[in-house]
C-alpha cells in the first residue's frame, strides 16, 4: 500500500439561500477533510459558518473551494480568466473563507479548486501559479490540493506550498491523468463496488489509472467523494469502512507534515 493513512474529503457547502446540496452534516460525521465553497460557484456566508462550525464539532479539516463566479452553472462551465484576475478571485473567496473560519475560532488548512475552474487550473501552468500566488498571498502556511501529474502539482513545488496530492473515488481519468470530461458517460461513478475496486486498485499501486489502464506513480494524501454525487454518503460510508477494513487510518494526517 502507498500509505498507512489516508484522509477522506468532500466538496461541501455548495448550497445557496434556502437551497441546499448534499447531506453535509451526514458526509461530516464521515469524512476527515471539508472542502467548503466559498460564494463564488455556490456557498454564502450563512453556509459558510454553518459548514466551518459543523466541521469543527465532528473534528473535520477545513479548506476553501474557490470556483468561478458562475452560479447557475455551478463552476462547471468554463471560464476565460487572465492570470492576473485568476490570482484576484482565488485570494477573495480563500480570504472569505479565513474570515467566516476567524469568526468560529477555527484553523484553515488548505485550499482545493472547483470544478472547471480546477480542470483548466490542471492544464494551464499560468493559471495554476496564479491560483498559488492567490493562496499564498492570504496564508502561505496552507496546503494546496492538487492533481498529480498536472499544471497544479508542479505550481506548488515551485512556490514552495505544500501539496496534497488527491485521487477521486467517484470519477474517473483521461489519459492525460486530468479527469475525464463528466459529460461523457461513465465519467461519473455511481457503482459503489466499481468505487471500492477503483479506489482500491489505485492505493495498493500508488498510483492514478487512466481508463486506458495508463498509469501514473503518484502519493495519495486524500481521496475526493462529490458532495452532490447520488447516493455520496452510502459511497463515503461504505469507501471508509472499506479503507479501514484495509488497514488504512482515516484522518488528516498530512496537515501534521
Amino acid at each position: 500500500m502507498a500509505s498507512t493513512f489516508v484522509d477522506l474529503n468532500a466538496d461541501l457547502g455548495e448550497g445557496f439561500g434556502p437551497w441546499k446540496m448534499g447531506d453535509d452534516a451526514g458526509l461530516l460525521r464521515v469524512v476527515t477533510t471539508a472542502n467548503i465553497a466559498c460564494g463564488a460557484h455556490a456557498g454564502d456566508p450563512n453556509i459558510m459558518r454553518q459548514t466551518v462550525a459543523e466541521a469543527a464539532r465532528n473534528g473535520v479539516a477545513i479548506g476553501a473551494h474557490p470556483g468561478f463566479a458562475d452560479l447557475a452553472g455551478f463552476g462547471r462551465r468554463r471560464m476565460t480568466l487572465t492570470a492576473a484576475e485568476m490570482e484576484n478571485l482565488i485570494a477573495y473567496q480563500v480570504g472569505a473563507l479565513a474570515g467566516i473560519a476567524a469568526l468560529e475560532g477555527v484553523p484553515m488548512t488548505h485550499v482545493k479548486t472547483h470544478g472547471a475552474l480546477g480542470n483548466i487550473c490542471a492544464e494551464d501552468d499560468a493559471l495554476a501559479m496564479a491560483v498559488g500566488r492567490g493562496i499564498k498571498a492570504v496564508d502561505p502556511a496552507l496546503r494546496y490540493m492538487v492533481m498529480p501529474g498536472q499544471a497544479t502539482e508542479r505550481a506548488a513545488e515551485k512556490l514552495g506550498l505544500t501539496p496534497i496530492s488527491e485521487i477521486y473515488a467517484d470519477r474517473t481519468y483521461a489519459d492525460n491523468f486530468n479527469l475525464s470530461d463528466r459529460r461523457q458517460p461513465g465519467a461519473v461513478r455511481h457503482d459503489t463496488a466499481e468505487i471500492m475496486s477503483a479506489v482500491k486498485a489505485m492505493l495498493s499501486e500508488g498510483a492514478l489509472i487512466a481508463e486506458s489502464g495508463r498509469r501514473l506513480p503518484t502519493a495519495i494524501d486524500s481521496i475526493c467523494v462529490h458532495g452532490d454525487t447520488p447516493g455520496a454518503l452510502t459511497i463515503a460510508k461504505a469507501l471508509r469502512a472499506a479503507l479501514e477494513e484495509a488497514g488504512f487510518r482515516v484522518c488528516a494526517q498530512y496537515l501534521n507534515g
